[in-house]
């Protein structure tokens, strides 16, 4: 080869018998993607692994070749693994670089390994790869909040908060009820993610650039290799489909909403004002000028980095917006976004297990307050509508009732009998076992309400699911 038309083997680069130059030092520092792709190491060297079996298999290469490519790539990985991986802009991306070390170590058979394939959909099997073994991690880190927050839910049972709506005293609930929620939000999450990895499991890896290949390549023997459920369809599809990492930060969005939601709300309970729980020191940080400070940062900083994991999902769809079929360098940009909804998502989620564990209602604190906002008033209002009442005329009674209670600065069990038969004549005699907190909860009877029975139902199926082998 000439040195005119050998630019690309000088310079390590897959596609330079093409071109008379070298690249512009300025293109190689822009286009380069090295410094954040790295992390698809493994996930590279597995795809080419199994790559190397199936040519070795179709008899692309010599069973030796298969072999020495194979433990030429483990050595490889070896070596990333341990640092010793020297990464340079010119080489553009982790799949040259693994190339490249394979060539040099193996000569023209590491030459031999990329028959069949494009980068498009090596790239694409890499993510694929990577994205399920991320997913996997999620879906365990939900798992691990979900079981603190069930053990929370044990932990308080019997224990009455006032429930909110607007923010404002609308229920009572069990606490336990209140910390089930969570867990059926994270069941949600848990679930979207398994639905996303069973669309994204097909094996892009055979459909070559956008056509596919006139080479007898095996695809299901790779899919099988890899794992994968099935293969991808079309090959024109392959190289541009990206929908599975949008889907995927879709859901960890999702995640990231609840989790700031709960932040928030912990936030609030832990202020002076409401006092529902202490969150412990280690968990907060202080003020450099208010010494009795003790700053609920994590949470916080929680509820901020919602917003980083919904800008990553919009910068996706902003980056596949209007791209043609099939792979464009513009999906080079994809997975700085993915990485760090996943990050952030896992960090997250781990923060909130630990915390979750270590976090004690303030029982006496709530106790003391349990009967203020009238929580009681519409398990009062269905009392009257078991007794025949319309319900329209129900509600309005009570209404009169906890009027009558704010003008004379007193709770609905606090009224005497002639007031209740003032306004819902002969509703003395029974009416006092029908109000405060405590009654108000042990009345709910409904499949998924707060009544006791129901909640402990709901705490027993759920350690049944979450502790399977206890």
């Amino acid at each position: 080869m000439s040195e005119k038309t050998g630019q690309g083997e000088q310079s390590g680069k897959t596609w330079g018998g093409r071109f008379a130059e070298a690249t512009n030092a300025l293109v190689v520092k822009y286009t380069e993607s090295i410094s954040f792709d790295s992390r698809l190491a493994k996930h590279d060297i597995a795809g080419s692994q199994a790559q190397a079996r199936m040519l070795g298999k179709v008899g692309l290469v010599s069973p030796e070749e298969a072999k020495a490519l194979e433990e030429a790539l483990q050595a490889i990985g070896q070596e990333i693994d341990q640092g010793k991986m020297v990464w340079r802009e010119e080489l553009e991306d982790i799949h040259t670089h693994i190339e490249q070390a394979l060539i040099a170590r193996l000569g023209d058979t590491g030459r031999k390994l990329h028959t069949g394939r494009s980068r498009n959909d090596q790239v694409a099997t890499a993510m694929k790869l990577w994205t399920r073994n991320a997913l996997d991690g999620v879906a365990a880190k939900i798992r691990e909040l979900q079981r603190a927050l069930l053990e929370s839910a044990e932990r308080e049972e019997g224990v009455i908060i006032p429930g909110y709506t607007h923010l404002q005293r609308a229920q009572p609930v069990l606490a336990a009820h209140y910390y089930l929620a969570y867990v059926e939000k994270l069941e949600r999450d848990h679930g979207r993610l398994m639905d996303c990895r069973a669309r994204l499991n097909k094996l892009p890896l055979g459909s070559g650039a956008l056509a596919g290949s006139s080479l007898p390549l095996d695809r299901e023997f790779v899919a099988r290799e890899l794992g994968f459920d099935g293969l991808a369809a079309n090959s024109l599809d392959v190289s541009s489909d990206r929908d599975f990492l949008v889907e995927f930060v879709s859901c960890l969005a999702l995640t990231a909403v609840h989790l700031g939601g709960w932040a928030e709300e912990w936030v609030i309970w832990s202020t002076t004002e409401f006092g529902f729980l202490k969150l412990p020191d280690s968990f907060c940080t202080g003020s450099s000028l208010m010494p009795q400070k003790k700053n609920p940062d994590v949470l916080e900083l929680m509820r901020g980095r919602t917003a980083r994991v919904v800008a990553d999902l919009q910068r996706l769809l902003v980056l596949l917006k209007g791209l043609p079929l099939a792979y464009n360098r513009d999906l080079q940009e994809d997975k700085e976004a993915v990485f760090d909804a996943v990050d952030t998502v896992s960090r997250s989620l781990e923060v909130a297990a630990a915390l979750v564990s270590r976090t004690r209602l303030n029982r006496e604190r709530i106790g003391a307050g349990l009967e203020e906002g009238f929580l009681d008033a519409t398990t009062l209002l269905e009392h009257l509508v078991r007794r025949g009442m319309p319900m329209r005329t129900a509600h309005e009674c009570v209404g009169k009732l906890v009027r009558l209670c704010e003008e004379r600065g007193c709770k609905l069990s606090e009224l005497p009998a002639e007031s209740f038969d003032g306004v819902v004549p002969g509703l003395a005699p029974d009416v006092y076992g029908q109000v405060g907190a405590a009654s108000a909860v042990g009345a709910f009877v409904t499949v998924g309400s707060t009544g006791p029975a129901r909640v402990r139902e709901q705490v027993a199926a759920w350690r049944g699911r979450l502790f399977p082998s206890a």
